[in-house]
Order: C-alpha cells, then sequence, then structure tokens
C-alpha cells in the first residue's frame, strides 16, 4: 500500500489516470472510498491523475503514538505534504464536508498550492454546531459515544429510520438500497474508535470566518445538494465571501453528493477544472 510518513503518522493514498494532479480528501466516516465506490474516480481519472487520500482517523490512515493530530491545521498540512511527496507544485484540491473544512481555513492564510477549490457539502467552520465551547463539546461527546456502543451494522440500520441530516438524502432516494450498500462499506472500513475520537478533537469552532473567506483568490467551486439540510446556509454563505466562486445547487440530493449523484458531480468537476487548468496554465493543459 502506498503511504506517506508524517512523524508518527502513516497517510494512506491512492493514484489513479495521467495528468494534471487532483488531490481528494473524504468527510467523516469516509475514506478514498467515498470517491472511488461511486465512480467518480474513474471519471475524473480519464483526464487527471486523481491522487485520494484517507485522513487522519480514517481508513488506511494510521498515528501510532504520539499526538494524534485530529484537528484542521494538520490535516491542511497532511495535504500539502503529500502534495510535496509527488511533486505536485499545484493541484486542484476536492474536498467533502470534514476535509473542506480542513481546506478552506488553510486557505484564507495560503492557496498558493491550489489551482483550484472544490468545495462539496461543507462550510468554513471546524464546528457545523453553534454555540460555546462547552455545548459543543458536550454534544460531541454524546456524538463519540455512540460510535463506541454500536457496530457499523447497527448504525446503519438506524440511519434508514432517523437518517439525520447527513443520510436524508440517501433515504428519500429511489436507490436507497444501493446508496446505503456503498455508504456501509465505505464507512466499515474505518475503526469506530478512532471515529469517535477524531469527533471529541476535530469540531470545536463555530467561527464561519467571513473575514478570511474573502482572501481565498484561487478558482473555487462551491456544491450543495438541497437536502443537504446542515450545509446548505455555509455553502451560500462561502458562495458571497469567496471573490469570484460559483455555487451550484444539487436539487433532490443531500449531503453525500459523490453517492447520491455521481455522474453529474463528476461533469461538473471536470468542466470547473478544465476551466481553471486553462486559466492558469494555458490551453495546452
Amino acid at each position: 500500500m502506498p503511504y506517506l510518513t508524517r512523524g508518527d503518522a502513516k497517510i494512506y493514498f491512492l493514484e489513479q489516470g495521467e495528468g494534471f494532479p487532483i488531490i481528494a480528501i473524504h468527510g467523516l466516516i469516509e475514506n478514498t472510498a467515498y470517491w472511488r465506490l461511486p465512480g467518480v474516480v474513474d471519471r475524473l481519472a480519464d483526464e487527471f491523475l486523481v491522487v485520494s487520500m484517507d485522513m487522519r482517523g480514517h481508513g488506511n490512515t494510521k498515528v501510532n503514538g504520539g499526538a494524534l493530530g485530529y484537528d484542521e491545521e494538520t490535516v491542511a498540512a497532511d495535504i500539502l505534504a503529500l502534495g510535496d511527496k509527488l511533486g505536485f507544485e499545484k493541484f486542484h484540491l476536492l474536498t467533502h464536508s470534514t476535509g473542506g473544512f480542513a481546506a478552506v481555513r488553510h486557505a484564507m492564510k495560503d492557496c498558493s498550492r491550489f489551482a483550484s477549490l472544490i468545495l462539496t457539502d461543507t462550510g468554513s467552520f471546524t464546528s457545523p454546531i453553534p454555540g460555546d465551547a462547552d455545548s459543543i463539546s458536550k454534544l460531541n461527546e454524546a456524538f463519540a459515544r455512540s460510535f463506541e456502543k454500536y457496530s457499523w451494522q447497527e448504525i446503519f440500520e438506524g440511519l434508514k429510520f432517523k437518517p439525520g441530516p447527513f443520510f436524508r438524502g440517501i433515504v428519500e432516494s429511489d436507490q436507497s438500497d444501493e446508496m446505503m450498500k456503498m455508504a456501509f462499506e465505505m464507512a466499515r472500513q474505518n475503526d469506530r474508535q478512532e471515529i469517535a475520537n477524531f469527533v471529541r478533537s476535530f469540531y470545536t469552532d463555530p467561527d464561519p470566518c467571513k473575514q478570511g473567506l474573502a482572501n481565498i483568490s484561487c478558482p473555487s467551486l462551491i456544491i450543495y445538494g438541497e437536502k443537504d439540510d446542515m450545509f446548505i446556509k455555509s455553502s451560500q454563505l462561502m458562495a458571497e465571501c469567496i471573490p469570484s466562486a460559483q455555487l451550484i445547487q444539487y436539487e433532490g440530493v443531500g449531503h453525500m453528493t459523490a453517492i447520491e449523484a455521481p455522474e453529474r458531480l463528476s461533469g461538473d468537476i471536470l468542466a470547473f477544472i478544465r476551466q481553471s487548468t486553462r486559466r492558469y496554465y494555458g490551453a495546452g493543459l
């Protein structure tokens, strides 16, 4: 398996295709399978080199001892270090949900490595739950304990009846059974205890940092699902504050856009990346 070693962490990644690079990072309880299983990577890799990585606490990425690094700054640093390892001066950054939190926060400070930034179903905070530190911590603790208490099978059985904000689109879809199987196959590749530890550590700051968003100068595409109740306002806010950002809403789709609408998502990403690549590097690329 290919890994990037950073201190005590071994960051797992997969490469597919050839051409100008795209690094893809996922959200909570996801991993490289989020982009791979629905076929998004296959479509993008027809024209570009796609490198999908497992975020800390997810999939095949492991941290052995020392600080876990379950925070947005370390996750962003992992992305840049992977780009360094593979010799990418610049790359397109494709994100979903939690991965997008880390990407946006870094882009506010420095987006010079990003040929473009694609933000799907995400926000510029690191906690989608508003409130003070104590109330956020209590909610995160309850959420974390659910991963420790229940198996993946039990969690997904419960989601069929109470999908919450993340699985509403899947449960209400005509292809619900197929999509749930795909999401389960993805989730079960994660260690539930590490997911719980990640939840306790990562989701701390509800501030969307509106002023910081104005510093993002790379081409930016923001996509969200009409049924993605938790990230509608945050997506619209980012589109308002990031200069020249493009915003797309997917009707009838929820939070898991790569699983729920893979063909449309792939097409929109390809069209945007082609445009961004030509803009920065000339029509020959």
